[in-house]
């Protein structure tokens, strides 16, 4: 049986697995409750909880956005194991002052926290609704790039057999069905199976990878061979470009809203500190595995184009099939991780983004069952706009994560300035997230990706912060 016959079939049993574990998770729903449905009722367990974390955080991305990343910038790309150690840093400032009053007041989304912190004063609804919409945003450009990547592991390993667009419609339909039948319950259990496959697979790739190469001394040579600029050491502006990188998703990916979700589901902050110890591990055997995956692509495929580069690990994964029996059992075991992975962060983006949209955004009572309803509906009708954009993909991975990032680091100041600044209001934080979201909006619309390296997101949080720091101040003159 062929490498691509029995990536088909290992498709389908992992399909029919998941519709299994939908059913499951929908007898065990206590309620219709939108605590229940988007929160799996605050009731997650230390396994679950860290799995879905670890899954939701390395997803289709970083799967294959990273290597295709590492593909085209060389190893100059290493600065991404970075960039994830942060993120688990930063959520150390987070976490500890949100989850008690999260628990104490019972929030089901983000702007929960917005509306509990500034309340009814002078800005707070606008506020509101400008953080709704930069989350709602940020989590429809994560779904496409799931929707998108799923549709290039599945085409790529099958060889053609699930062709793109079927591999993005086909499967953005059960995650439909099964976050829409399981809620919360379904996705994290889903994920804590996906998170296992995903960490399996990609460290037996790494272990044939590397033999196969000679070691990574080998590998080094092969790359110079073939693009000598990929191992030169970075300029100035490239190593700009790390600090702001590592500033950008350091600071983003804590306002996360699927992961600000997950802080809320944990069963106890017990459960959820060590959840996070484990994750601080994950960037040295998940970013930094995935690294080296892209660039062992230079020297096996010359001259691929940006898009291209998306697809480095399936054909990988193709090349370690061919080499016997068991390469291609292993292979097909290492599509299925990935293709678990970039599942998980697909439904969890589905599920947040319902939740925001109902709640947030048109004002719904978050403890109504017909709210859970109407979540439900929206996320369906954006996986149906999102699909009929994903068909025509004219961006990389990268860049997409990019987008998202330089918009919902304006949420950061009503976060994290807003947690451990007791007098800050809400005018200053509503003002500064406008004028650091029409600077990165603009900048990028006229095709502005970084300025001397800084990326324009980092330049527009710069900004937010100087309109908060300012207007902040004045108030305290006039009080």
């Amino acid at each position: 049986m062929s490498f691509s016959q029995l990536g088909l079939v290992g498709l389908v049993l992992y399909l029919f697995m998941l519709v299994g574990l939908a059913l499951v998770a929908r007898r065990a729903r206590q309620d219709a409750s939108p605590a229940d449905h988007f929160l799996a009722n605050r009731g997650l367990g230390l396994f679950v909880v860290f799995l879905t974390l670890y899954a939701t955080a390395y997803s289709g991305n970083s799967l294959l956005g990273y290597p295709g990343e590492a593909y085209r910038r060389g190893f100059s790309w290493v600065m991404a194991t970075g960039f994830m150690m942060a993120i688990t840093v930063v959520f150390h400032i987070l976490v500890p002052r949100l989850r008690p009053i999260a628990m104490r007041e019972r929030f089901v989304t983000p702007g929960d926290w917005v509306r509990h912190r500034f309340g009814d004063a002078p800005g707070g609804q606008a506020l509101r609704w400008v953080i709704g919409a930069l989350m709602a945003v940020a989590l429809a450009n994560f779904l496409l790039a799931q929707l998108m990547a799923m549709g290039h592991v599945t085409s790529e390993v099958t060889g053609g057999a699930v062709p793109y667009a079927v591999g993005v419609v086909g499967l953005a339909a059960l995650i439909l069905f099964y976050e829409t039948v399981g809620g919360m319950r379904a996705v994290a259990w889903t994920d804590a199976g996906q998170g296992v496959l995903m960490l399996v697979g990609l460290l037996l790739l790494l272990t044939w990878l590397l033999g196969d190469a000679g070691g990574l001394a080998s590998l080094t040579e092969s790359v110079r061979a073939v693009r000598p600029d990929a191992v030169r050491v970075p300029d100035t502006v490239e190593r700009t470009n790390w600090v702001s990188t590592i500033v950008l998703l350091g600071l983003a990916s804590v306002v996360y809203p699927q992961a600000i979700q997950r802080i809320y589901a944990a069963r106890s902050g017990r459960t959820l500190a060590r959840a996070f110890a484990l994750m601080t591990f994950m960037p040295l055997i998940t970013t930094l595995v995935v690294t080296l995956i892209g660039l062992a692509a230079i020297p096996r495929f010359e001259a691929l184009g940006a898009v291209q580069a998306d697809t480095v690990m399936p054909r990988i994964l193709e090349s370690w099939a061919a080499a016997g029996p068991g390469s291609s059992a292993l292979a097909v075991l290492v599509f299925v991780g990935a293709l678990a992975a970039i599942m998980s962060t697909a439904d969890s983006c589905l599920l947040s983004l319902g939740s925001i949209v109902a709640v947030d955004l048109m004002g719904r009572d978050r403890h109504e069952a017909a709210t859970t309803k109407l979540g439900k509906q929206y996320a369906a009708a954006m996986m149906v706009v999102l699909v009929g954009v994903a068909l025509f993909p004219r961006f990389t991975l990268w860049r997409l994560i990019e987008l998202k990032m330089e918009l919902l680091i304006q949420c950061v100041p009503a976060f994290l300035l807003a947690l451990h600044w007791p007098g800050l209001r809400a005018r200053p934080v509503l003002f500064g997230a406008v004028a650091g979201t029409l600077l990165a909006a603009g900048a990028a619309l006229l095709g502005e990706k970084r300025w001397a390296g800084v990326h324009v997101g980092v330049v527009g949080l710069a900004l937010n912060l100087a309109v908060v720091m300012a207007m902040a101040l004045i108030e305290r003159r006039r009080a």
